[in-house]
C-alpha cells in the first residue's frame, strides 16, 4: 500500500534504495549498490557548497563589504566580472584535461578546498585591510575562488553522472538548492535584526563559508566513484575556434549571442545599485544599511520565479528573453531615476528595485539556456555552447570597464547605460525564432 505522496516519491526512492535490489538505469551494478551513500553525500556537499556560495555573493555581500571598507569604485565594479568570467573562461581550457581523469571526486574536492581558502582570504582582507589594499585583497581572493569554482563545475557533472542514477539526479541537486536557499535566507534575516553588527556578521559569514567549503570537500571524498568514463575530454576552446564559422553561417546564433551579451547587464548591475544608494546616506563609510533586505529580495526572487520562468521557457524561450530584457530595463531605469532624485537610500526602495532586477536575471538564466539547447541540434549543440560561452566570457571581462566609467561619472550613468542594454536585448529578441515550435 502506498502512503507516500506522489511529489515525495522520488526523494523517498532515492534515500531508501535497497542495496540488494537493482534500481538503476544508467550506472553499473557496483555503483548502484553504493547509490544511497552517494546520493546523501552529493546532497550534503552540494548544500554546503551552494550555501557558502550564497554567503560570498559578489553582487551583494562583497559589494557591500568593499563599499564599507572604502575600496575604489572601479574595483567594486570588477567583482561580478571576476566571478562570472573567472568561473566560465577557465573551463574552456581545462575541461578536456579534467574529464580525462579516471576519478574526478578528487578534482572537485581540491577545488572546494581552494574555494574555502579563498573565502578565508577574503575574510582576512576585510579584517586587516581597508581602502585600496582591501579591494585588491578581496578581488584577488575572489579570482582564485572563481577559477577553483570553474574546476568544480567541470568535475561535478561527471561525478554525479557516474555515482547517481539519472532518475535521482534532479532530486539531489534540487534538494541541495532548496536547503542552501534556506541558509541564505536565514543569513539575510539575521542581518535585518541588527543583533550582530553588519560588518562583524559579514566577516563571520565569510569565515564560515571557508570552513563549510572544506567540510564539503571532506564529505565528497567519501563518494564511491568508479574509475573510468574518461571519454568526452575534448577541449572546449578548440571546439569554439573550430566553430567560428557558425557565426557567419547562422544569423540566429549571432542574434542570440547579441541578446545574451546585452543581458549581462542584469548580472553586472547590483554593485552599482548598492554604490548609488550608499552615496546618499549620511555616513557612506558605514555601508548601505539594508543588506539583509537585499539578500532576502534576491533569494526570494529566485525561489518565487524560477518555476514560472522555466514553465514559460518551455513554451517560448524567445518571449522569456524578451520579457526579461524589458523587465531589467525598467528596474535599472527606475533605480537610476530614484538615485537622481535622491530617494534610492530610503527604506525598502532599493530592495524592491533589486527584487525586480533579480526577477529579470532569473528569466535571463532560464531563457538563455533553454533557447540555446532548443535552437541547436545534436551536431551543433557543443559548438554553439563553446562559442557562445567564449564570447560571453570575454564580454564579462570587458564589463569590468563599467567600474572605470562609474569612477569618472558616478554609478547613475552606468545604471542608465545598463538599462539601455537590457532594452536593446528585448528589442533584438523580437527577431529570434520560436525554437520550441520548430
Amino acid at each position: 500500500m502506498k502512503n507516500t505522496p506522489d511529489w515525495l516519491e522520488p526523494a523517498v526512492q532515492a534515500i531508501s534504495i535497497d542495496d540488494d535490489g537493482r534500481t538503476c538505469a544508467d550506472i553499473p551494478d557496483s555503483a548502484c549498490r553504493e547509490e544511497k551513500n552517494n546520493f546523501l553525500r552529493h546532497v550534503v556537499s552540494l548544500t554546503f557548497s551552494k550555501s557558502a556560495d550564497g554567503l560570498v555573493d559578489p553582487k551583494l555581500v562583497l559589494s557591500w563589504l568593499m563599499t564599507h571598507l572604502g575600496a575604489p569604485v572601479f574595483l567594486i565594479g570588477l567583482l561580478v566580472p571576476i566571478r562570472e568570467s573567472g568561473a566560465l573562461l577557465p573551463q574552456l581550457f581545462t575541461a578536456g584535461y579534467l574529464r580525462s581523469r579516471p576519478q574526478r571526486k578528487w578534482v572537485w574536492s581540491a577545488g572546494a578546498v581552494m574555494q574555502g581558502l579563498s573565502a578565508l582570504g577574503i575574510a582576512l582582507s576585510a579584517l586587516f585591510m581597508e581602502g585600496l589594499a582591501a579591494g585588491i585583497g578581496i578581488a584577488g581572493s575572489l579570482a582564485v575562488l572563481a577559477v577553483s569554482r570553474s574546476v568544480c563545475s567541470v568535475a561535478y557533472k561527471d561525478v554525479l553522472g557516474k555515482t547517481v542514477d539519472k532518475s535521482h539526479r534532479g532530486t539531489a541537486t534540487g534538494l541541495a538548492g532548496s536547503l542552501s536557499a534556506a541558509v541564505v535566507i536565514g543569513f539575510a534575516l539575521l542581518l535585518t535584526t541588527g543583533w550582530i553588527p553588519r560588518y562583524a556578521l559579514v566577516c563571520g559569514a565569510l569565515a564560515l563559508a571557508g570552513v563549510i567549503w572544506m567540510l564539503a570537500a571532506l564529505n565528497f571524498l567519501g563518494l564511491k566513484e568508479e574509475k573510468g568514463a574518461t571519454e568526452g575530454g575534448s577541449n572546449a576552446i578548440t571546439a569554439a575556434l573550430e566553430n567560428l564559422t557558425l557565426l557567419k553561417k547562422d544569423p540566429q546564433l549571432r542574434r542570440f549571442i547579441a541578446v545574451r551579451g546585452f543581458l549581462i547587464a542584469t548580472a553586472l548591475a547590483p554593485p552599482f545599485m548598492i554604490a548609488a544608494a550608499t552615496a546618499e546616506i549620511d555616513d557612506p563609510g558605514s555601508g548601505y544599511g539594508d543588506l539583509g533586505y537585499l539578500l532576502f529580495a534576491s533569494a526570494f526572487a529566485s525561489l518565487s520565479s524560477s518555476w514560472l520562468w522555466g514553465y514559460l521557457a518551455d513554451r517560448s524561450s524567445r518571449k522569456v528573453l524578451m520579457l526579461s530584457g524589458f523587465a531589467g530595463a525598467i528596474a535599472l531605469a527606475a533605480t537610476g531615476v530614484c538615485s537622481v532624485m535622491g530617494v534610492l537610500g530610503a527604506p525598502f526602495v532599493l530592495p524592491v528595485l533589486l527584487f525586480g532586477l533579480m526577477l529579470a536575471y532569473q528569466g535571463v538564466r532560464l531563457g538563455r539556456s533553454t533557447h540555446l539547447v532548443d535552437m541547436a541540434d545534436k551536431e551543433t549543440r557543443a559548438g554553439y555552447t563553446a562559442l557562445s560561452n567564449t564570447i560571453i566570457g570575454i564580454l564579462l571581462l570587458l564589463g569590468g570597464g563599467f567600474g572605470l566609467i562609474s569612477s569618472w561619472t558616478g554609478p547613475d550613468v552606468v545604471l542608465f547605460i545598463m538599462a539601455v542594454m537590457c532594452a536593446l536585448a528585448g528589442l533584438v529578441s523580437f527577431g529570434l525564432n520560436e525554437v520550441q515550435k520548430s
